[in-house]
């Protein structure tokens, strides 16, 4: 499908994609784009997702108190030791 064609016949290219095509947009006869049906994400993919990634440490909450800290206390200086 060119995009001009594409672009006049916008709801019908989104009908064809939700039946699940896959369709290829072109320009000047090269193809330029696919357009294919969305993934639907669930609670269970983002589950399986973080379930790769290890915990955080025991020195995780402080780092993010300590990061908070950093940007909220008026005056002073984040890079500063101590």
């Amino acid at each position: 499908m060119t995009a001009t064609e594409a672009s006049r016949n916008f709801s019908e290219l989104l009908d064809a994609i939700e039946r699940g095509e896959t369709v290829a947009i072109t320009r000047g006869r090269r193809p330029v784009a696919e357009i294919s049906p969305a993934h639907h994400r669930t609670g269970a993919d983002l589950r399986a997702a973080l379930a790769e990634i290890p915990p955080p440490d025991d020195r995780f909450a402080e780092d993010v108190a300590d990061a908070l800290n950093a940007v909220t206390d008026e005056g002073s200086d984040p890079w500063a030791d101590g």
